[in-house]
């Protein structure tokens, strides 16, 4: 009897989700998966993404940011606790985006990468190749674009990267 087998999923599971993968992280072993290789809007997980590639980037934490009128979602409307005018640490707006799923952190950091926007987007994408997610694409830092895409499998690659890192992982 190992902690793996006591982690299997009952057989008469009934996922909602369209795809899922869960696989033990030490070892791979898959537990579950429906539809893993399917290619779907992944939403918030972007944010991991985002996260790595500020981190690369060694940017400074403590350096102030401010959101700014086009950090605002005009996509979805999504709603945000952070007021256009409000001042934080590139850092604190990280631990928002992650742990708070804050479009509007998110969105702020990706504006203020060295070259803007479009550049850490271009990074964000660079970083999916990097990491062997061919089928993964990022059009936004925050996921609010339906056309940030992945599959559970290459998620599964993605989030065992993020891992790695210590403030993402804390």
């Amino acid at each position: 009897y190992s902690r793996v087998a006591a982690m299997r999923a009952p057989q008469k599971l009934i996922l909602q989700s369209a795809s899922a993968l869960v696989t033990y992280q030490q070892t791979g072993e898959c537990l579950v998966q429906k539809k893993a290789e399917a290619v779907l809007p992944i939403a918030s997980i972007t944010k991991l993404m985002t996260a790595m590639v500020v981190l690369d980037a060694q940017m400074d934490l403590q350096e102030s940011i401010t959101i700014e009128p086009e950090d605002v979602d005009r996509l979805r409307f999504s709603r945000s606790r952070l007021p256009v005018g409000t001042r934080l640490t590139r850092g604190e707006a990280l631990l928002l985006a992650l742990m708070a799923s804050e479009n509007r952190a998110a969105r702020a950091l990706g504006r203020t990468y060295s070259g803007g926007l479009d550049a850490f987007v271009l990074t964000m994408n660079a970083k999916g190749k990097s990491l062997g997610l061919a089928e993964t694409h990022f059009e936004d830092p925050a996921g609010i674009s339906s056309g940030n895409v992945s599959s559970a499998r290459e998620l599964v690659r993605m989030v065992d990267a993020a891992y790695q890192y210590h403030l993402v992982r804390e």
